[in-house]
This record gives C-alpha cells, sequence and structure tokens, in this order.
C-alpha cells in the first residue's frame, strides 16, 4: 500500500462530510474522542438548492450552507475537518485502520464510512438540479401538488414512483425516452389502471422559465409537453471501493451490510448515510450517524474500568482522568461552560458542632 509522508494519529476518523458523516462526527468528538472528517467535496446534499424536511432548518438554506454550519460545529468543539480524497483503506498489525490520502495518511482506532453514491444520470437534455430535476422523492413531492410531473425510467422503480405521485398531482406522465419499458407485465397492468401518461418519445429540447426552473420538454414527435419538475429512476451506482478494501460484507443491491448502529462485518468499521439500505434522506443519515457515534464511544471511553482490570491492575490513578481526547479538551477551554468557575461546596460541618 502506498502511503504518505505526513501521517495523523485519531481515535476516529471519518471518511465523507455529507450529514451522517458529520453527525457521527459531531457527536464522537462532543463525547470525547479526537476525530478527524476527511472530505473530498460535492456530494449529493451539496448540490440541494433548498433544504427540506429538516426540522429546525429553514427551506431557503441551501446544501452547503448546511453543511458548512456542520463542519463548523464539528471543529468548534475540537474535531479536524480536512479536505482531501482517500483512496486506499487497511488494516494495520496493531488493529488499527490506516487510510492513505491524497495529501496525508490516517491512522484510526475506528472508521466511520458515509462516502455515499452518485445517482445515475439520464441524457441531457435535463433542467438543473432542484430546478426541474429531483432525486428525492419524499424531499420533493410536497412542492408538485397539483403541478404537472413527469418520472424518466424504464424499471419497477419509475414506474411505482409514478403512482406514487398521484398522492400529490392528478398530472403525472412517464417519459420513456425512445426506450422500452422495463418492468413486469403485472407492474404494466397495474400502472395501467391509473390516470398517468406513458410517452415513448425522445426528448429533443426544453424550455426553462426566466428563473431557471423547467416549462416543458420537446419531444422527437413533435409534441411539447409541460412539466413543473420529475424524477429520474435510473438506479444508483454506491461509492464501495474503501469498503470493499476493507473487507466489509455487501448486499446485494450494493449497499454495505450493517447492523443497528451502523457496525460492519469488519470489527471497528462502520457505514452511514446512503452507503446503507433505508431512506436517502437527511434526518435519516443525521439518525444513523447518532447511533454509530454513540456505539464507537461505548467502545472507546476510558472509563469504567471494568471490575477485572481493577483487581488486575489496582485502582484507577487519579492521574488518569479524565479520559478524554487532548484535541477535544484543548477545544473545551473555549467554551462558557468550561470556563465557569468551579462550583464551591461547603466545607464538612465538624464532629463537635453536632
Amino acid at each position: 500500500m502506498s502511503e504518505t509522508a505526513d501521517t495523523s494519529e485519531y481515535e476516529v476518523v471519518v471518511v465523507g462530510g455529507g450529514p451522517a458523516g458529520l453527525q457521527t462526527a459531531l457527536y464522537t468528538t462532543r463525547l470525547g474522542h479526537d476525530t478527524a472528517v476527511v472530505d473530498r467535496g460535492g456530494g449529493r446534499a451539496a448540490m440541494m438548492l433548498d433544504t427540506h424536511n429538516v426540522i429546525g432548518v429553514t427551506e431557503e438554506t441551501s446544501g452547503n450552507e448546511f453543511l458548512a454550519t456542520a463542519r463548523e460545529q464539528v471543529e468548534s468543539y475540537g474535531g479536524d475537518v480536512v479536505r482531501d480524497f482517500v483512496t486506499e483503506a487497511d488494516e494495520t498489525d496493531d488493529g488499527r485502520f490506516r487510510l492513505v490520502g491524497n495529501e496525508r495518511t490516517y491512522l484510526a482506532e475506528r472508521v466511520v464510512l458515509g462516502v455515499g453514491f452518485s445517482d445515475e444520470r439520464p441524457e441531457p437534455p435535463l433542467p438543473r438540479t432542484g430546478k426541474g430535476l429531483h432525486y428525492c422523492l419524499h424531499c420533493d413531492a410536497y412542492m408538485f401538488i397539483d403541478r404537472p410531473v413527469y418520472v424518466m425510467g424504464t424499471g419497477e422503480a419509475a414506474a411505482h414512483v409514478a403512482m406514487i405521485m398521484l398522492n400529490f398531482t392528478d398530472d403525472v406522465d412517464i417519459l420513456l425516452r425512445g426506450a422500452e419499458p422495463e418492468w413486469s407485465a403485472e407492474t404494466d397492468e397495474q400502472l395501467r389502471g391509473h390516470p398517468i401518461g406513458i410517452v415513448e418519445s425522445e426528448i429533443t429540447g426544453m424550455q426553462k422559465s426566466d428563473d431557471g426552473w423547467l416549462e416543458a420538454f420537446e419531444f422527437e414527435d413533435g409534441s411539447v409537453r409541460n412539466y413543473r419538475g420529475g424524477f429520474p429512476m435510473y438506479g444508483s451506482d454506491y461509492n464501495t471501493d474503501l469498503p470493499e478494501q476493507l473487507g466489509c460484507e455487501l448486499n446485494d443491491d450494493g449497499t454495505v451490510a450493517v447492523g443497528e448502529s451502523g457496525e460492519t462485518s469488519v470489527d471497528g468499521v462502520y457505514a452511514v448515510g446512503d452507503l446503507t439500505p433505508g431512506h436517502n434522506q437527511i434526518p435519516a443519515a443525521m439518525g444513523e450517524g447518532v447511533q454509530a457515534g454513540i456505539d464507537i464511544h461505548y467502545g472507546l471511553r476510558e472509563f469504567p474500568r471494568d471490575l477485572e482490570s481493577i483487581r488486575a491492575d489496582g485502582p484507577v490513578d487519579a492521574d488518569a482522568v479524565p479520559g478524554i481526547g487532548e484535541r477535544v479538551h484543548a477545544a473545551a477551554d473555549d467554551f462558557e461552560e468550561a470556563s465557569a468557575p468551579p462550583i464551591e461546596r461547603p466545607e464538612a460541618e465538624s464532629a463537635a458542632d453536632d
């Protein structure tokens, strides 16, 4: 394995700076563990023009603004956020994990993989993501109530999403774009039992409003159809290079197999967010990050020492506490709570006063 000249050691290294990875890092940092987030930039959340369905975050907050605030939070508590691209990963002889990036090498006792996936994009012409091209049904369906909507694709997912959209609007088309449908005969029968248009012709152009929103698609057969927006359903390309290098088990759909707290089949390696099965949404990803962060803390925290260790090695020395990472310890001095004076305790009353 290749290795860069500079090596940084942490208790926890999170690879991927999306909502899941940053939430994990926030928890491990505030729970006292030296943590780094290694992020190459970009990602699905960064593409969001607006943030939906995240309680406490207003709609006009962009994905980049949301992520920037999260990075600042992690750093304020003593975590490191590093712009780098990790390309290699393996387990060392001492049970730690070595992650090799373009800029430096990282050693960690625990690794969290939050590297997500990339949506398979259809061929252009296409509107801008967030202004007529949308990838999260549960996040964005609300935007299209009583609006004309398209679903692109030829598979089972496209057919079912089109039927689901009838809960929000009575104007739904499936755009096959010149390809043959690949859904099953039963799905075809079910689909044709709903008031959904099936457009076979390929798209040749589009019309947009002054603010960049999609207004209509132009088709090869000469027709023009109006749409406010829609959902391409062509699948996902999961970023499994690092989990495969580390030996993590994968599911049949390409996701990483995980337990309740994001633990993978490799002890000490966790996966969170879009890389794992489940709903690909910010609140769900953040919840996974919380679970992983707490589970990692249980495995890394110094105290309480078990009774067997105390019997073998004696009581915990007062100089050994607090059991907290150096970076976190140093950062805590900047917080008002940490700089407040100690609580004054009344002196014990003497026996003579009894």
